[in-house]
């Protein structure tokens, strides 16, 4: 059960590394700043979606469409971050196509990499774990 806690907090965390990654990047992409409970809340609802659509999409594609499968994590980060700017509580906005596209690539690329970080660091012993049962 901690694993699992342990899990979720470092998405959360790699969520708003991402956001955060691409507020400071790319000019159409923001965070209002202003409104930090709005940011908490964009985090939260982008970790939440992220988390639900990627295996649902993985899924979908595996059964009809394969050539899907290796844009998976895009194409699930793409529709959270809609889904997110939707949200009038959630303190993110995205400005023209270019903007949707490369803020998509960056919080991608920023989430996978600091999850991939991150998880040794708090899970040590999970691979051996698994390997072992």
């Amino acid at each position: 059960m901690i694993a699992v806690l342990i899990r979720a907090l470092i998405f959360v965390v790699s969520a708003a590394l991402g956001l955060i990654a691409a507020d400071l990047i790319l000019p159409g992409f923001h965070l209002h700043w202003n409104d930090w409970w709005g940011i908490v809340v964009a985090v939260l609802i982008f970790a939440v979606l992220q988390s639900i659509l990627a295996p649902l999409l993985t899924r979908f594609a595996r059964r009809r469409a394969t050539a899907l499968l290796g844009g998976i994590g895009l194409i699930s980060t793409l529709i959270a971050l809609l889904i997110a700017v939707i949200i009038p509580a959630a303190g993110v906005g995205i400005d023209g196509p270019t903007a949707w596209v490369v803020g998509a690539l960056i919080v991608w690329f920023v989430t996978a990499i600091a999850t991939w970080a991150l998880t040794p660091l708090f899970l040590k012993d999970d691979g051996r774990q698994r390997a072992r049962r």
